[in-house]
């Protein structure tokens, strides 16, 4: 079968085409207002009416037949709904009084307050109507003060509602009372046909306001390969805005709208314009003091890192995405992006040393501290995967493995069997993410490769290192380690005390736990009764030396 897939084009409409259960929706909001005689008008407001004036348009050929497919950014999960005149819980209960009044049955009712960190600057009332989730908010206008995000709000006009929003693409309505499109900044489909990311009104305005802006008019400009409006770049690069997105901004909204750009479909571009715009050490903070010493704003240190997370993505779509999953995909970019960092430490209020890559993780965008551990476990398991990489793709039996502290002496047995215990011991520790190490690891085998060079030859280089990884990935699946963490002890701590006559258990039976493991990584098809008789000759030996 042979396909030719063509690029990729936008088709920007003035209206819109409801499906039947967004008219279904519609119309019974709609019957509330007549029911109760109210001179409200709905808007669905938010991305649902940016992505359905915005439609993807794919063609390519697939057999010598020409097909051409229409697609939709959004399917219909929730809507977000703006009312002119009244609260939305007050609205929630006239669709429930009307649902009544028929006969039907009455929706619950969720609101939720306003939580300026999370960017809920008013209340909203939430209720379900024909299995999509709606929220109902009313229109709004903010006041904000000079050294806070969090606006003073007040009933508002659709134009004042739509002025006060972060970009013109975003400021569109759908008035359903008129089953229409409402631009009121006047560029907002403009900007969609044109592809620009602009502020309705002045970006430093708009920015000073709520800095949030900077990063989601960044994370839009990626998503849809956007081209940031000149006067919008200046603003986000100026010093009052930086200041502002330091100090107004909740490490937690910054963390969410950067884990939303790493997990996106275009991590390098959000990544790239954060340091374009000469944001990255105001996003990815610092400790005061950290070992080896960085200049805080090295532009040649965050160029590097975006490098790294560029030739990670790279490398990723030759491999194939299909190898990863999407949380395997998100901890690869972030692994690649703060490799740069990966032996670079700081001391906390115990004076005790970690990792630098936890306090940008925990600190600077308050994310999961489980991201944190896989990332540093990722970073150190290159070390590891470095050392046996030579032996795995070399086919001289008499190369050694690359000495590298593995915490233990491990068990003099032929080199073959060593390496798949030294391979198996690498995947027990790293788990599902030992192809996201080993991808990483590429990067830094043979030698730290200057990923930042414009040679000709470097698609080659990229070429090289896919098929090496398809080479170790293959091995370790021929020496059947696929899941090997999941492998369960052939002896267990009781079994181990009966042959060491113990009473009770402690360092003496980890210790053996640890070499039965190795014995066993290293006869495969050995069974439980040769694991204690290797375990029998080897204490009596032991006992004798003692």
């Amino acid at each position: 079968m042979s396909t030719t897939i063509f690029p990729t084009t936008v088709l920007v409409k003035d209206n819109i085409d409801l499906t039947d259960k967004e008219k279904q929706i519609f119309d019974r909001l709609l019957q509330v207002l007549r029911h109760f005689n109210l001179q409200t008008q709905l808007r669905v407001a938010g991305g649902w009416v940016r992505d359905k004036v915005r439609v993807l348009s794919v063609c390519f050929h697939e057999n010598g037949v020409f097909i051409a497919v229409k697609i939709f950014y959004l399917f219909l999960y929730f809507l977000y709904i703006a009312i002119d005149n009244m609260m939305g819980q007050e609205f929630c209960g006239k669709v429930n009084d009307y649902l009544s009044s028929t006969g039907e049955e009455a929706q619950g009712v969720g609101v939720i307050q306003c939580n300026p960190d999370q960017s809920k600057h008013l209340e909203t009332a939430r209720m379900r109507l024909f299995d999509v989730w709606i929220d109902f908010v009313n229109l709004r206008s903010e006041d904000y003060s000079e050294n806070s995000r969090i606006p003073t709000m007040r009933f508002g006009t659709a134009e004042e509602d739509a002025y006060r929003r972060d970009l013109t693409i975003n400021s569109l309505f759908y008035n359903i009372n008129t089953n229409s499109v409402e631009d009121f900044t006047g560029r907002g489909i403009a900007d969609l046909k044109s592809g620009k990311i602009v502020t309705p009104l002045p970006p430093k305005e708009t920015f000073l306001d709520d800095p949030l802006r900077v990063l989601r008019a960044i994370r839009f400009g990626a998503r849809f390969g956007f081209t940031l409006d000149d006067e919008l770049k200046k603003a986000a690069s100026d010093d009052d805005v930086k200041a502002a997105i330091a100090d107004k901004i909740s490490r937690e909204r910054i963390g969410h709208e950067i884990d939303l750009m790493v997990s996106g479909d275009q991590p390098v571009k959000a990544i790239s314009y954060i340091s374009d715009l000469l944001l990255f050490w105001v996003v990815f903070r610092f400790p005061p003091v950290v070992d080896p010493p960085i200049p805080q704003g090295c532009e040649s240190c965050d160029r590097i890192c975006v490098a790294y997370l560029d030739a990670a993505w790279d490398l990723m779509q030759l491999i194939g995405c299909s190898t990863f999953n999407d949380e395997q995909r998100r901890l690869t970019f972030y692994a690649a992006l703060f490799l740069p960092f990966r032996n670079t430490i700081y001391r906390d209020n115990k004076s005790k040393k970690v990792p630098v890559v936890n306090y940008i993780f925990r600190n600077s965008l308050k994310l999961k501290a489980s991201d944190a551990e896989t990332v540093i476990n990722v970073h150190n398991a290159t070390k590891k995967f470095i050392s046996l990489i030579p032996f795995i793709t070399s086919d001289n039996e008499d190369i050694q493995i690359a000495e590298v502290d593995w915490g233990r002496e491990i068990l003099d047995v032929p080199v073959a069997s060593k390496l798949r215990i030294l391979a198996g011991l690498l995947l027990r520790e790293i788990k599902d993410f030992w192809r996201v190490a080993l991808l990483v690891s590429m990067f830094l085998y043979p030698t730290n490769i200057d990923v930042t060079t414009d040679s000709s030859d470097e698609q080659f280089k990229l070429e090289k290192r896919a098929e090496s990884f398809k080479m170790i990935e293959n091995a370790i699946t021929e020496l059947g380690l696929e899941k090997v963490w999941e492998m369960k002890p052939l002896v267990n701590g009781k079994e181990i005390m009966s042959v060491l006559q113990l009473k009770t258990g402690g360092p003496l039976v980890k210790e053996w736990q640890q070499k039965l493991l190795e014995w066993q990584l290293a006869h495969p098809s050995g069974t439980t009764e040769e694991c204690l008789d290797w375990m029998k000759q080897n204490h009596s030996k032991r006992a004798r030396v003692e």
